[in-house]
């Protein structure tokens, strides 16, 4: 876990300095300050995250803005402003913006870890679309995903399984597990899980119907595949308007592989800062819950982003949410 001294010792780290600094300079500060993020080993060129945490933070790259104080980030660059921000990972949301190689290198000469990917054009290219066309784009904007998290180091993609609008549950739901299926031969090569986040797209819960639901429908989706290789990427503050986090956890239990972390209100149904005023999650359960099922891995800020200043924040309310 983090500690205050560590924070401290981090911030000492000004962003300007962070932005100037080399790959190998950056790793040996970094270290120096208490292992905060990854560290690269200079020899083989390998990052890795910090060994002894049961729960890793990280937040999107789309968090983390593209131009800061009048400079035009580089990926590496915002991958250090993360780590600089205390975060022990980054979530790679713009996958398709780059090639495999390119994140490759982004997390070799920044030393910081990148453990998931991700391509938004999950929205626009389904596989549950009635067109052959658009699930084929869908099908291959996750293999690039694939590519990606492997080549920067990750363990999976996230994939929001299509809409549905495109058709009934009996339709739409085999029409996008025949196109996971065809991706599982790389998955397990790669060693990339498919994980499957609860977005509000009318799938697997009822959209229009109130609190409280339960995680049965992606339970079955994702055990119809029978396989290591399909998890969830459990979205705690998208589903709190439908159903109990807690529950949901306990109910997901080996499958809820990953995170994503964002505050809700119920009261005004709306999204809102992790652990602010107007966040209604019960944390205290979510905690509980996680620890009733092992839970190991990465929770994902999925919050606005933007400085440094604003970064830490979230990785301070994220820290509070969870009790670390």
């Amino acid at each position: 876990m983090q500690t205050k001294s560590m924070g401290k010792e981090t911030s000492a780290l000004s962003r300007r300095s962070v932005l100037a600094m080399g790959a190998g300079s950056v790793a040996v500060s970094l270290s120096r300050a208490g292992g905060v993020y990854a560290a690269e080993t200079r020899e083989s060129g390998i990052v890795t995250p910090p060994p002894d945490k049961r729960i890793l933070l990280s937040c999107k790259l789309g968090m983390i803005p593209k131009e800061m104080d009048g400079k035009k980030l580089s990926a590496t660059d915002r991958l250090r402003v993360a780590g600089e921000a205390g975060f022990d990972g980054v979530d790679f949301d713009q996958a398709g913006e780059y090639t495999p190689a390119q994140a490759r290198d982004a997390v070799r000469a920044s030393g910081v870890f990148v453990h998931n990917a991700i391509n938004h054009a999950h929205w626009s290219q389904r596989l549950t679309s009635a067109k052959q066309e658009d699930r084929d784009r869908g099908r291959a904007n996750i293999e690039h995903c694939i590519r990606v998290s492997h080549a920067a180091g990750g363990s999976g993609v996230l994939i929001v399984v299509g809409k549905g609008d495109d058709g009934p549950a009996d339709v739409i739901e085999p029409r996008a597990r025949k196109e996971i299926q065809t991706l599982l031969p790389l998955a397990s090569a790669l060693g990339q899980m498919i994980l499957v986040e609860n977005v509000w797209n009318q799938m697997m819960y009822d959209h229009d119907a109130p609190p409280e639901q339960g995680a049965e429908g992606f339970v079955k989706f994702v055990d119809s595949f029978n396989s290591p290789w399909v998890g969830m990427y459990y979205d705690i503050g998208n589903h709190w308007k439908y159903g109990q986090p807690g529950e949901w956890i306990r109910t997901f239990g080996r499958r809820c592989v990953k995170l994503d972390v964002k505050g809700f209100s119920r009261a005004k149904n709306k999204f809102v800062d992790i652990t602010s005023t107007d966040d209604d999650i019960p944390w205290d359960d979510v905690r509980k819950a996680l620890n009733d099922i092992g839970f190991v891995g990465w929770a994902t800020a999925e919050v606005g982003g933007g400085d440094l200043k604003r970064l830490t924040l979230v990785r301070e309310q994220m820290q509070k949410a969870f009790g670390l």
